[in-house]
């Protein structure tokens, strides 16, 4: 394999496919990224077994081939070297001469024949998605996943794929954020299928404005095929083994009749939480909303910190009533919205309260004990 390509390019590939690489890894293949050059472009993939990306980048290839090079070192030295292009040659036994300007590295790499074979998707079970479409539905829901591994079902977003529909919800059980976004979908391809929280974060990072995103999946794997807009642009694969396990029923939490829908305004209402937030600990994390005729006062009291009280305008003309919600719940989905009104929908002291806004967007709550 002989190759010339931009710093740039490589480096734009490579950010796209190292974190994918553990640091502690008893194979040393998966270490490598398979490095794979021809017509015009080098194609790098990294996968820890779980979750794999391959990214595509223009290069000016003399000799196409394949191999592997330890990816933390090649990383290194591409965002050290001065020189803005790369001379890279990889001899038959995957030892690489890399040259730089007035640099010079050779690094001993493994054969592309040792690297993990990358499974083959059916056409007929896709969808597509605009990109900056996805990016906002993850953004609207990924703060929501559970971190509790005794209950991996919930280590991830749940896609489900109904007629003209994309779902997504995410839950950890005490909260519940869902988005949902017209698509293409038809009866071939309705499907649920929960999305792990690694490959949920790398996808984030790999999602731009520009094309769709191409979904596609099995039983037991998705793929989500990305492309930056413009010709010879980069380009990048995500494939993901999926949450093994049934997701439960997300439709019975969401509260079926508000008794009260109160209008706010979204920065005014974080900033007020923020305020009441810093009063709080570990021991006493919670804040009280009461409502009254055009007013909420929002409070926060720790016996060994002392309390905050925060009052806001509103327009509300219901009963005086106060509630009790953790404030970093409360805050996420107000920091992962941008409409400057929400609508937050309440039944009862003890009953979910319920964020929702003029999209089809929702956010479910489980109040807390008020002491």
């Amino acid at each position: 394999m002989k190759l010339t390509i931009a710093k740039e390019q490589l480096l734009l590939g490579l950010q796209a496919v190292q974190n994918v690489v553990g640091a502690r890894t008893t194979l040393p293949i998966l270490s490598n990224v398979l490095l794979a050059a021809g017509d015009g472009r080098l194609e790098l993939t990294a996968t820890d077994l779980d979750v794999t990306i391959t990214c595509s980048v223009a290069a000016t290839v003399e000799e196409p081939g394949r191999a592997t090079l330890p990816v933390k070192k090649f990383v290194d030295i591409a965002r050290e070297l001065t020189a803005n292009e790369l001379a890279i040659e990889i001899d038959e036994k995957a030892v690489a001469t890399i040259k730089a300007g007035s640099a010079y590295f050779k690094v001993n790499g493994l054969a592309a024949e040792e690297f993990p074979p990358l499974p083959v998707f059916a056409k007929n079970r896709s969808i597509s998605v605009q990109q900056e479409k996805l990016k906002a539905m993850l953004r609207k829901t990924s703060f929501a996943v559970s971190t509790d591994e005794s209950r991996y079902v919930l280590n991830g977003i749940l896609f489900s794929l109904k007629e003209n529909k994309l779902i997504l919800v995410a839950t950890d059980g005490r909260r519940l954020a869902l988005c949902e976004e017209e698509a293409e979908v038809g009866s071939e391809n309705q499907a649920d299928f929960i999305v792990p929280t690694k490959a949920i974060n790398e996808l984030t990072r790999l999602l731009h404005p520009g094309s769709a995103v191409d979904i596609k999946f099995t039983e037991n794997q998705a793929s989500f095929g990305v492309q930056a807009a413009g010709e010879g642009a980069f380009s990048a694969v995500l494939i993901t083994k999926l949450v093994d396990g049934n997701y439960p029923n997300y439709r019975q939490v969401i509260p079926a009749s508000p008794q009260e829908r109160i209008p706010l305004n979204r920065e005014e209402f974080f900033k007020a939480l923020r305020l009441a937030e810093i009063m709080t600990t570990d021991k006493q994390n919670s804040v009280k909303l009461t409502f009254s005729r055009n007013q909420l006062a929002i409070t926060a009291n720790s016996p060994e910190v002392g309390e905050a009280r925060q009052t806001v305008a509103i327009k509300y003309q219901g009963k005086d009533f106060a509630i009790a919600f953790n404030p970093g719940y409360l805050m996420d989905p107000l920091k992962a919205l941008e409409n400057d009104e929400v609508f937050f929908e309440l039944i009862d002291e003890l009953s979910p309260g319920v964020v929702k806004t003029n999209e089809p967007f929702l956010y479910v709550i489980m109040p807390m004990r008020m002491s």
